[in-house]
């Protein structure tokens, strides 16, 4: 493994922090409301605040942006680990393609929640981590979607509904990692990087846990406030 390797590698996991601090719900509340959105509503720069105060194309285009840098970075991740770390067939490996995408998904969120470009204020990269996972673990993105889809539609509370998906894409994820065959390499890499994303989530949750807890979360209502 070579030095310029190294420096690749870590240089798309850097290209994964920088998008991932492109917060387009800040982006898109200063273009559609002229207000910066971590200053209104619940504070927090996500869909779900943006469909509150700004409406719902607002908030549309922010889950699909923010969905989609995180498909982007993963994507890039696995793409280079490929480029950079391809051993024989059956041959033992330090790097695998899986060990990109899981750590440019950390990098993503990373930035996500602490954008560069926007004084480390950000969202809860909930959003963004159906992107990262549509690359490192397709199967657990759609359980958890679907896990969300019927935790909404009986709830109506969008952090218990995500708390859920995060709950199963991560279970999902580390067991797709321990039953896999391919021996080539440890999964217990994307296990620890896998738990650490839904760590990262559930700790951006802590207030929404304490209402939870407490009967005190507010149900979505499709319409604008204000």
């Amino acid at each position: 493994m070579s030095a310029v390797n190294i420096i690749i590698a870590i240089g798309v996991i850097v290209f994964a922090y920088l998008i991932g601090s492109l917060n387009f719900a800040v982006i898109f509340s200063k273009v559609f409301t002229g207000k910066d959105i971590r200053q209104v509503g619940s504070g927090n720069a996500g869909a779900t605040n943006m469909l509150r105060m700004a409406g719902k194309l607002p908030a549309g285009l922010t889950f699909l942006c923010d969905a989609l840098k995180g498909f982007v970075a993963c994507f890039a991740g696995k793409t280079v680990f490929e480029y950079l770390f391809a051993a024989p067939e059956g041959a033992q490996v330090l790097f695998t393609p899986i060990y990109g995408a899981y750590i440019c998904c950390i990098a993503v969120m990373v930035g996500h929640i602490f954008p560069i470009f926007f004084g480390f204020k950000g969202g809860k990269a909930v959003a963004c981590s159906v992107g990262t996972f549509a690359v490192c673990c397709p199967i657990a993105i759609i359980l958890g979607l679907t896990g969300f889809i019927i935790c909404f539609i009986i709830s109506r509370i969008v952090s218990l509904s995500s708390l859920l998906a995060t709950v199963i894409v991560v279970g999902v994820s580390v067991a797709d990692a321990l039953i896999a065959t391919n021996t080539a390499y440890s999964p217990w890499p994307v296990v620890i990087m896998a738990l650490l994303a839904g760590f990262i989530v559930f700790i951006k949750h802590t207030e929404n846990l304490k209402r939870l807890a407490k009967g005190e979360e507010k149900k979505l209502s499709l319409k604008k406030e204000g």
